[in-house]
């Protein structure tokens, strides 16, 4: 597993890497945690489950240059912290610097929390060069 991308991404905040094979698919686990919470019971945030959902998408393509360009999500059902998501990324379409990655988010009962498709595209240099 080499990640080529995202390589300063905060890992306590948008999930820990477990699987990766490039311009296939990745697996990533989010451990949420206190500072994540959107109210006093404990309701993470959608922009945490979003943020690893999109670090997922980045290195399933695991390119040096890949951005996101559009994102279509559902939130299916809630997370209470300290619970843990996993998120799956499979690259569904590859069509010239374009990639369409779907990830799936699942909960540790298995249920599916989380879906989305990522809109992602390669540029031919890093975009603020």
């Amino acid at each position: 597993m080499q990640l080529k991308t995202h390589l300063k991404i905060n890992k306590r905040l948008c999930g820990e890497p477990i699987a990766v094979e490039t311009d296939k698919y990745a697996t990533v686990v989010l451990k949420t945690e206190e500072e994540m919470a959107a109210d006093e019971k404990g309701l993470v945030h959608g922009g945490f489950i979003f943020g690893a959902a999109d670090y997922c998408a980045m290195i399933s393509v695991n390119h040096p240059n890949v951005v996101l360009a559009k994102a279509e999500v559902k939130f299916i059902k809630p997370v209470k912290v300290g619970k843990s998501i996993i998120f799956e990324g499979t690259v569904l379409e590859r069509e010239g610097r374009k990639r369409t990655v779907e990830v799936i988010g699942k909960n540790e009962s298995d249920q599916i929390v989380f879906s989305g498709k990522f809109y992602c595209v390669i540029t031919e240099k890093h975009v603020l060069d």
